[in-house]
């Protein structure tokens, strides 16, 4: 099947909206942590870590499937742009609801997020042909993408004292 067949369009057109309902799905998955952010008013012991990263992956991703980058994967930046949107969303919240030292920090992830973004976008427009210019900002969007999978293990990492940890590692130390 060659890439300008029919049929070829029709199964890739699928697999794109597929892959933007599962993303929809992951995007609004933190809604009840932050309901519980927004009637405790606290953030408790949640981090934002992962709705940074998951925000600089959003932009990388939209920028990637815009038509100055990559052509005609389109749904790839209209996904991004909502995942952009509520990750944002999500880091106000957070922000609003925060401890002065975590408003501080999370307010400068943000700029720097946002930073970050900016300098990707004028280097790749202005240093970079289109080839070369998709090709960086493809591994850019690979590359955050697993960063933003792999920040939840760093949260584990860091939180290992709870209670939660012990009782996910008592499986393990039974078994050994």
């Amino acid at each position: 099947m060659n890439s300008s067949s029919p049929s070829y369009e029709t199964l890739s057109n699928a697999a794109g909206i597929a892959g933007n309902l599962f993303a929809f799905v992951l995007f609004v998955s933190p809604i009840p942590t932050f309901r519980r952010i927004v009637r405790n008013k606290s953030t408790e012991n949640f981090s934002g870590l992962p709705y940074i990263y998951a925000l600089l992956n959003c932009l990388i991703c939209f920028w990637y499937g815009l038509p100055c980058v990559s052509h005609g994967v389109i749904l790839v930046a209209t996904v991004n742009s909502v995942g952009a949107l509520f990750q944002l969303m999500y880091i106000i919240i957070f922000i609003i609801h925060a401890d002065r030292g975590k408003k501080l920090k999370m307010s400068g992830l943000l700029m720097m997020v946002f930073g970050i973004f900016a300098m990707i976008a004028f280097v790749s427009l202005q240093f970079l042909d289109p080839p070369t210019r998709q090709m960086l900002v493809g591994y850019l969007s690979v590359a955050s993408l697993i960063t933003m999978f792999a920040s939840p293990l760093f949260i584990i990492v860091r939180t290992d004292k709870s209670l939660s940890t012990m009782v996910l590692w008592l499986p393990v130390q039974q078994a050994v």
